[in-house]
């Protein structure tokens, strides 16, 4: 099953008020590469959140509850027939045990390739199966 990096300033929404909540809509997402990835989620794709601002590290794991729908906000679609601007509902799994820090991705070789060293603006991203396989071992899931 596929898996995703979600970012978030902790100040604004943080995963401990994923938590409280028990579930959110994950919106305003504008970018269009980050839009395109966050089309493709799909119901039981895991998610993990990462902080932004001064923690700049990965706290947790959540599950899509759904695939990707129309943001009722900003309705529309794209030629396509997708949603212009996509949301996502999220359910918290947990929180990980180790952070994973930004710096300890940046210095890992594995990591490389991964959107948030190439394109670190970009907040939703596909985590790919080896990546996602090291980022479980550095949070502390395991393998």
């Amino acid at each position: 099953m596929p898996s995703f990096l979600l970012k978030t300033e902790p100040s604004e929404f943080s995963f401990q008020d994923l938590v409280k909540k028990k579930r959110a809509t994950w919106d305003g997402v504008t970018n269009a590469a980050a839009l395109i990835h966050l089309r493709s989620i799909a119901k039981g794709d895991t998610i993990y959140i990462y902080h932004t601002g001064d923690e700049k590290a990965v706290v947790g794991v959540a599950r899509a509850l759904g695939g990707a729908f129309e943001d009722p906000k900003r309705p529309g679609k794209t030629p396509e027939g997708k949603p212009k601007f996509a949301v996502v509902d999220v359910a918290p799994v947990g929180p990980v045990a180790t952070p994973v820090t930004l710096a300890a991705i940046k210095g890992d070789p594995r990591f490389a390739e991964l959107g948030l060293v190439k394109q670190s603006r970009l907040s939703v991203m596909p985590v790919p199966g080896a990546m996602e396989k090291v980022l479980r071992e550095m949070a502390g899931l395991g393998g």
